[in-house]
C-alpha cells in the first residue's frame, strides 16, 4: 500500500499559480479562497498556495509532492487531504494551529517520530494513514504497535484511519471485539492429553446464554444510538453543503468538496 510509482503529469512539472488557484476556485483575490480542491493535477511544486490566507478546506491528493512548505502560512486550515503524495515528512503542518482533519495516506512515512511535529496541534481529532479500500498507506503503518504508538504521540486524537479511538464508537467498537471474544469457546488443551476432555468447560451452557444476552443487547443498543448519531451528523452535514453551495453560487459545486 504505497504510493504510485507515476503519476499523470509528473513530467510536467507542475506547480501552483495565481491563474490556477483562481480558476479553480472562481475567487479574484488569493486571500478570498475558503474552499480549493487540486486534487490529481500532477503537483511537484505548491508555489503560492501559502498567500491563500483564509483557506479552510484543501484537497492535494494524488499528485507528486514531496514536501508541503508553503501550507506553514494556513493558519485557519480546518481539513487537509494530502493523500497519495510523496511525503516524506509534515512538519509545515505544525503551524497549522487550526487543522482538525489531515489525511495523509499513501505517502513515505516510515516511522512515527515523523508524526511528532502534529503533537503541538491541540484541535487535531481526525488521523488518516492508511486506507485499505484505496490501497494507499505508510511504511510506518506495517508496524504491529502503529496505532498504539500513534495513540501514545497524539493522545488527542478522536478517529485514526477511519476508527473511532475514544468516545461513545470507541466503545462500541471494543464491545464488538469483546462479544467476538466471548464467542469463542476456549481452545487450551486440557493438563493431561492422554485423558479425553469435554469439549467445552464445566458450566458452559448455564452460564453462556445470560452472558452473551447481555453483551449482545448492549451491543445492539449502542448500535441503534451510534446510527442516530450517523443520522444527525449526516443531516447536518447536509445542511452545511446546501450553505456552501448557496455561498459559492455556480462556480463551486458542493458536492465537490467531499473526500
Amino acid at each position: 500500500m504505497e504510493p504510485q510509482a507515476e503519476k499523470p503529469g509528473e513530467a510536467d512539472g507542475a506547480r501552483v499559480t495565481p491563474q490556477l488557484l483562481k480558476s479553480r476556485s472562481g475567487e479574484f483575490a488569493l486571500e478570498s479562497i475558503l474552499l480549493l480542491k487540486l486534487r490529481g493535477l500532477g503537483l511537484v511544486d505548491l508555489g503560492c498556495l501559502g498567500e491563500c490566507l483564509a483557506l479552510e478546506w484543501l484537497d492535494l491528493s494524488g499528485n507528486a509532492l514531496t514536501q508541503l512548505g508553503p501550507l506553514a502560512s494556513l493558519r485557519r486550515l480546518v481539513v487537509l487531504n494530502v493523500s497519495d503524495n510523496r511525503l516524506t515528512g509534515l512538519e509545515p503542518l505544525a503551524a497549522c494551529e487550526n487543522l482538525q482533519s489531515l489525511n495523509a495516506a499513501g505517502n513515505l512515512l516510515a516511522t512515527p517520530g515523523q508524526l511528532q511535529c502534529l503533537a503541538g496541534l491541540r484541535g487535531l481529532e481526525c488521523l488518516r494513514l492508511q486506507d485499505p479500500l484505496a490501497r494507499l498507506g505508510n511504511p510506518l503503518c506495517a508496524s504491529p504497535s502503529y496505532s498504539t504508538l500513534v495513540r501514545e504521540l497524539l493522545p488527542g486524537l478522536k478517529v485514526i484511519d477511519g476508527e473511532r479511538v475514544t468516545g461513545r464508537g470507541s466503545e462500541f467498537y471494543q464491545l464488538c471485539r469483546d462479544l467476538d471474544s466471548s464467542l469463542r469457546p476456549g481452545s487450551s488443551p486440557g493438563p493431561r492429553a492422554a485423558e479425553a476432555q469435554p469439549w467445552v468447560e464445566p458450566g458452559y451452557w448455564e452460564s453462556w446464554p445470560p452472558r452473551s444476552s447481555s453483551i449482545l443487547e448492549e451491543a445492539c443498543r449502542q448500535f441503534r444510538d451510534t446510527l442516530q448519531e450517523c443520522h444527525e451528523l449526516d443531516r447536518q452535514a447536509g445542511d452545511i453543503l446546501a450553505r456552501a453551495e448557496q455561498a459559492l453560487g455556480p462556480a463551486g459545486a458542493a458536492s465537490s468538496f467531499v473526500f
